[in-house]
């Protein structure tokens, strides 16, 4: 298979690998091509760019206790478990039995949880806005189905105590729109619509205002610090 001469290939191969969505033997032979080829290294690069600040959003999952025992019993750091410790051994009766109850509980506790609990985000695009001289300043997600857009600030100059900092979408033709004003710490849970991620949109921008918001009902009113624009995940 030669992916040489096909670009949306090659763009999305490289981001499933940054990813880590491309597995098996996919992935060696993806790694393969990379050996050889160092515009798709570079693609590669720059998806990892791309990405690489999405991780400030993942939550630490520690593994389970009995991870931790299966390898201190299969290196022989922990001893067998004593006679009387029956639920510890191989007994494939209580097992099963164990399996029966746990299975049920599962099921009501899933039932329980879905009733009570909302689907859990998913990122569907992502911005990062800089001044075009140093890395990410802003780092913008948003949710489709939740409608929602994650702002969160990475690498941005202090803003004055009398200053904020308003984020904006720039269509192709029109005013720009305002999405909103980001808090002092930098962060902001905005509500997504077409105005914000529309095919309209050409650009997204950052400009400095008087505390409060832009003076200027058709744009910012003062000068535009960051830009970027959407990348579909």
């Amino acid at each position: 298979m030669n992916i040489r001469h096909n670009a949306e290939l090659r763009q999305k191969l490289s981001s499933e690998y940054v990813l880590g969505t491309l597995k098996g033997g996919a992935r060696r032979r993806f790694e393969g091509w990379l050996h050889d080829d160092a515009a798709l290294r570079r693609i590669t690069a720059e998806w990892q760019q791309r990405l690489a600040p999405m991780a400030e959003f993942s939550t630490p999952v520690a593994p389970r206790k009995q991870v931790w025992r299966n390898i201190e019993r299969g290196l022989k750091l922990r001893p067998a478990p004593a006679a009387w410790q029956f639920w510890l051994r191989e007994s494939l009766t209580f097992w099963r039995s164990l399996g029966i109850a746990s299975t049920a509980l599962a099921t009501l506790l899933l039932v329980v949880m879905m009733s009570n609990t909302l689907a859990p985000p998913v990122i569907s695009d992502v911005a990062m806005l800089s001044d075009g001289k140093t890395g990410t300043a802003l780092l913008l997600t948003a949710d489709r189905g939740h409608g929602t857009l994650e702002v969160r600030v990475i690498a941005a100059a202090p803003v004055a105590s009398d200053k904020s900092l308003q984020l904006w979408a720039v269509p192709k033709s029109g005013n720009p729109r305002s999405l909103g004003v980001l808090a002092d710490n930098g962060r902001a849970t905005l509500a997504l619509n077409q105005r914000a991620i529309g095919a309209d949109v050409s650009l997204l921008a950052v400009s400095l205002e008087p505390r409060g918001g832009s003076l200027d009902p058709n744009g910012p009113s003062g000068p535009i610090l960051y830009t970027g624009n959407w990348v579909k995940l």
